[in-house]
């Protein structure tokens, strides 16, 4: 899973999951965009990269700003020639019960979680039609409906996380065509800040395991694990996938 000459960008990167996916796809030998709201903390993340003799370069973004989603895009362009990969990784978790959710918070979430998946994806992919080869990685959740979970207080949540799935398979077939693969990934429980709700509460976190075949949270290099899989040319034949990394909580 080679991925030298390649160019990637990761949304939300400045640390959790974004990052480990950052490092990750840069020890594999892609150039990285590492993209957040902070440029201070990207470059923290840059700065971890060349450390290990990896190229990088931090650029703040808010997803949910075409201006700023395209100007992401062509720094990368402009220092590396192409995209190759973009890891869809930004979102937002907010605990309300649905009684009390409020406008403002529906669309905020659904704004970062899903319309900047969108926004991304189209000014990546439309660099990555020029070239005739792309890989798409969208970072979804267990909570994304169906065969998913439901979770409490998190409507919004469950909807951002279910429409990546859904737009995911549409992107893949209008796609491929352009040799662009698409592909989501659904983690369960994940050791990053956003389940900092879940250990404040011990009795939840219990419950949680107590779901989880494996009783443990996953780690972000696990699910970094999987988003180089998908971005390398190993998984050359699979476009439109939702690959699940839950620790067996779906199964049970």
């Amino acid at each position: 899973m080679d991925l030298k000459g390649k160019v990637a960008i990761v949304t939300g990167a400045r640390r959790g999951m974004g990052k480990s996916h950052a490092l990750k796809l840069a020890d594999a030998g892609a150039k990285v965009v590492v993209s957040d709201i902070s440029q201070e903390e990207c470059q923290l993340v840059v700065d971890e990269i060349k450390k290990n003799r990896g190229e990088a370069i931090a650029v703040k973004c808010d997803v949910t700003k075409k201006g700023e989603v395209e100007n992401m895009v062509k720094k990368a362009v402009d220092k590396w020639g192409k995209v190759d990969i973009l890891v869809n990784n930004a979102g937002i978790c907010q605990f309300k019960p649905f009684l009390e959710l409020t406008e403002e918070e529906w669309d905020r979430t659904l704004n970062i979680n899903l319309k900047g998946y969108f926004l991304c994806a189209q000014a990546a992919a439309k660099e990555m039609a020029k070239q005739k080869s792309g890989v798409i990685v969208n970072i979804a959740s267990v909570a994304m409906g169906q065969v998913g979970i439901g979770f409490l207080n998190l409507a919004h949540y469950c909807a951002s996380k279910g429409g990546i799935v859904a737009m995911t398979e549409a992107m893949a077939l209008e796609l491929a065509p352009y040799n662009i693969r698409v592909n989501a990934i659904s983690p369960g429980v994940i050791e990053t800040p956003m389940i900092d709700p879940f250990k404040a509460d011990p009795k939840a976190m219990e419950a949680t395991l107590a779901q989880i075949p494996l009783r443990r949270v996953g780690k972000p290099e696990e699910v970094s694990n999987l988003v180089l899989f998908l971005a390398s040319d190993a998984s050359s034949y699979m476009t439109g996938s939702t690959v699940v990394i839950d620790g067996g909580w779906l199964a049970g």
